[in-house]
């Protein structure tokens, strides 16, 4: 009995230390569950829930709060809930009716807030604001007093008076607007009137020190001017030459005719009135909105408009008026035909899931881009990518099989992952373009590139190693497994943009208008694509590397070939 004493009591000494363990964890857990509560209760009392403006109307803004890593791709298990924009049948869970709208603004600053704000957050509306431009003012933005029309960009992590500026400046636009610290718009015309000052005191969640918007409201800057004739625009694309009556001509809602007129002025002109179509004859300048008139089954040769090329080209020598029939140089302007801006979930739930599947590196997020444009329905995804989300792909934050999306991006290629889906659009991509795209993706994100350094580490060959017999598993797979199969090869989607994706809508079985497919042309590249330069300052691919992609080639195209799909592009592989 001695010797069994010390060892009960240093058993029970163990057991309650074990459980005076258990309470201090509870304890600490719960401690931090009331500091928890007490700052949100903090932070919903600030506001007056009464002088809020009603809730800007998008199309079906995403409620479901997720805390997940940005920018990391992580397994979407969130379902959103959010009410549906427009008409149809409702999806998803409501706020209740009882609820203000007040709370749903509360709601939404919320989301938008990712780090908590504390009040030195707060802008100081008499510091020096850090920016190129000229600040306004704040001004009212909700549903019925839009103050900038023009194209969005979504940054939730590092906007910046300067970003949005500068996408604004780029996309031909004089003025950028920020709200919610987050959300940039532009326009060349202010069409709301201004709100007090003290309603744009979110700062960007990029800088501090410049008013960056508010609930519904705009921080909105004049761009820094730049002199006529040197304004550079991305997005600015050749449409063609076409031949138009002037009975038509005559119908567009801007002229402009000046001596010495060029192509150069003609689009900064149609640009700044938010026209995305400039259509020029030296000296005559017309800006119109895209229409099947443009179509192209509708261009003529270029050598007939022969005289309106180039961008510093100037002719007074041309005809001061326009005769019956003459043709015209077409250019799409960086302005975003608001006509294929406006997207939402499907108003009815979907029963058959359609992946839009793809090697990592084959052109996803652009395909999805399109898609969007033309079907006006978000594209959902498989992951959760924050900056995708970010940039305004709102279907990311969507449970993936939620059946709201047109599509949904994977890049899966398992049997059982496959066979989840119940038809597929296979987006193929040459491995050489694929891998690089990736390796840049992985080295500096969406639209940066790797450095000369990070080619020559050991990760770029380690890289390819494991990476190129998946780039050929995966689309091995899909065609074994794979129901209801639309094969696409990204350089045909590049090559035939409009044919390709009438092939898309058809086989996603949704009605289009040719105006929306030429809207989407017109803005194809969007804020999406990664520019072609820089590119490494040499040759990646050793010869070893091509000894193994080379036979992977073969092999995808044969098996593309006994299936009776269209066989990958000769420039993949010399045949």
């Amino acid at each position: 009995n001695r010797m069994v004493a010390p060892f009960y009591r240093l058993h029970c000494l163990l057991k309650r230390a074990h459980m005076l363990l258990l309470c201090l964890g509870i304890a600490y857990l719960m401690a931090g569950s009331i500091l928890l509560l007490q700052r949100s209760s903090i932070r919903v009392a600030q506001p007056n829930l009464a002088s809020l403006p009603p809730l800007l109307s998008l199309a079906a803004p995403p409620t479901a709060l997720r805390t997940a890593g940005l920018g990391v791709r992580a397994r979407s298990r969130w379902a959103a809930i959010q009410p549906l924009s427009g008409g149809g049948a409702k999806a998803g869970r409501h706020w209740p009716a009882s609820q203000s709208l007040g709370v749903q603004h509360l709601h939404r600053r919320w989301f938008h807030s990712l780090l908590p704000e504390s009040p030195e957050q707060r802008v100081s509306l008499h510091r020096s604001s850090r920016h190129k431009g000229t600040y306004i003012g704040c001004f009212l933005h909700n549903a019925s007093d839009r103050a900038l029309g023009g194209t969005m960009l979504y940054d939730l992590r590092k906007m910046t008076s300067s970003l949005c500026q500068d996408t604004c400046s780029e996309s031909g636009y004089q003025f950028a607007g920020l709200e919610y610290g987050a959300e940039c718009h532009c326009g060349n015309r202010i069409s709301s009137p201004r709100a007090p000052e003290e309603d744009c005191s979110l700062v960007c969640r990029g800088e501090r020190g410049s008013p960056c918007g508010g609930v519904g409201r705009l921080s909105i800057y004049k761009v820094e001017e730049q002199l006529p004739g040197h304004r550079k625009f991305r997005n600015v694309h050749h449409r063609g030459c076409f031949k138009l009556p002037k009975s038509t001509i005559s119908t567009f809602p801007v002229y402009s005719s000046q001596p010495n007129l060029t192509t150069q002025s003609c689009i900064e002109t149609c640009t700044d009135k938010e026209l995305p179509l400039a259509v020029f004859k030296a000296p005559h300048c017309f800006c119109t909105w895209t229409s099947s008139l443009f179509s192209l089954n509708q261009q003529s040769d270029n050598k007939l408009c022969v005289g309106s090329t180039g961008l510093n080209l100037s002719s007074s020598s041309i005809p001061t008026a326009p005769t019956e029939h003459d043709h015209y140089q077409v250019y799409h302007t960086p302005v975003l035909d608001s006509r294929c801006k406006e997207r939402m979930f499907l108003p009815q739930r979907s029963s058959s899931l359609v992946a839009l599947s793809s090697f990592p590196g084959a052109g996803n997020t652009w395909v999805r881009h399109l898609i969007e444009l033309v079907t006006g329905y978000y594209t959902g995804s498989f992951y959760f990518d924050g900056t995708l989300y970010n940039r305004g792909f709102k279907g990311e934050k969507d449970y993936w099989k939620s059946g709201r999306s047109i599509c949904v991006k994977t890049h899966e290629s398992g049997q059982k992952e496959i066979e989840m889906f119940d038809s597929a659009i296979l987006l193929i991509r040459n491995p050489y373009r694929s891998l690089v795209a990736e390796f840049n993706r992985k080295c500096a994100g969406h639209l940066g590139h790797a450095t000369d350094a990070q080619w020559k580490s050991k990760e770029w060959p380690e890289f390819v190693s494991s990476y190129a017999p998946w780039w050929a598993s995966h689309a091995l797979s899909w065609l074994k497994f794979g129901r209801r199969l639309l094969v696409v090869h990204y350089e045909e989607l590049q090559r035939a943009l409009l044919p390709q994706l009438r092939l898309i809508t058809a086989f996603l079985n949704v009605t289009f208008t040719e105006e929306r497919l030429l809207c989407a042309q017109s803005n194809q590249d969007g804020h999406f694509k990664r520019s072609g330069a820089p590119q490494p300052a040499f040759d990646p691919f050793t010869p070893n590397m091509r000894e193994m992609i080379d036979p992977l080639i073969h092999t995808v195209d044969q098996a593309l070939q006994s299936r009776n799909f269209s066989r990958l592009p000769q420039e993949y592989l010399p045949r």
